[in-house]
């Protein structure tokens, strides 16, 4: 079998936690799942109109949004989507996988981001009631879920450092459709959302990639890669 192709989309940080994680937490998976990966960072000024993307087997938005080019976040997000290729979305990717379904799914096309855009008319990433910045909190994982199958649990506690989470209005929209809600906390706020119909798809707000620094393979990421090393192995063309 070939390396997977994994392409990180975002805008590389030394100072950022999950940008020195998330490559760990890829080589934990891969060596769980008996592969190899080929990683590649992709900064989201780098992602155009999405093309180039056909190289991949996989994408991973990563943290460390505001992004230099929100545009080509949301870019590689659709082509994940619509393409049929394996995706996993973390804080800020979280963050980006909802605005782009409600501008291109649910054609909201004003839906916008908070942060970026704290004006907005349809903020569909709104500021977080409290802040979780550098805390572990509590996560309930929704059974039948691809994200309860990966940890094999109802309940985990998972790092953040996020000031931004799902507005009311977004939940409404999606509440039985194919982007299921996948993890609440204690409050019942959303922490994690996967697409029905794809090969894989899922995002969270907590950054579970983190537990890669100190040697555990993070459940997802696992998932992540067993899947693309699936459909690599029946010859599914990204």
């Amino acid at each position: 079998m070939q390396p997977l192709r994994i392409g990180l989309i975002g805008d590389y940080d030394e100072r950022v936690v999950a940008h020195h994680a998330i490559p760990r937490a890829l080589g934990f998976a891969a060596a769980a799942c008996e592969v190899d990966v080929d990683v590649a960072w992709i900064g989201t000024d780098a992602v155009g109109d999405a093309n180039d993307l056909a190289r991949l087997d996989g994408v991973w938005c990563v943290p460390g949004s505001p992004y230099r080019d929100m545009d080509g976040a949301l870019a590689a997000i659709r082509y994940a989507r619509e393409r049929q290729v394996p995706f996993l979305g973390t804080c800020g990717g979280f963050q980006h996988a909802v605005v782009e379904y409600a501008r291109n799914v649910l054609g909201w096309a004003d839906a916008d981001h908070a942060e970026t855009s704290p004006e907005a008319a349809r903020a569909v990433v709104v500021p977080l009631s409290c802040a979780l910045v550098e805390v572990r909190d509590a996560v309930h994982l929704r059974a039948g879920t691809r994200i309860a199958a990966a940890y094999a649990a109802a309940s985990i506690e998972e790092a953040y450092h996020c000031r931004y989470g799902l507005a009311a209005e977004f939940r409404a929209a999606i509440e039985g459709g194919p982007l299921r809600i996948s993890a609440v906390d204690d409050q019942d706020d959303v922490r994690a959302i996967e697409l029905d119909d794809h090969p894989f798809f899922a995002a969270t707000l907590f950054q579970h990639e983190r537990v890669a620094l100190v040697g555990a393979c993070p459940p997802l990421a696992r998932a992540f890669i067993e899947a693309i090393a699936s459909r690599q192995r029946i010859g599914v063309a990204a």
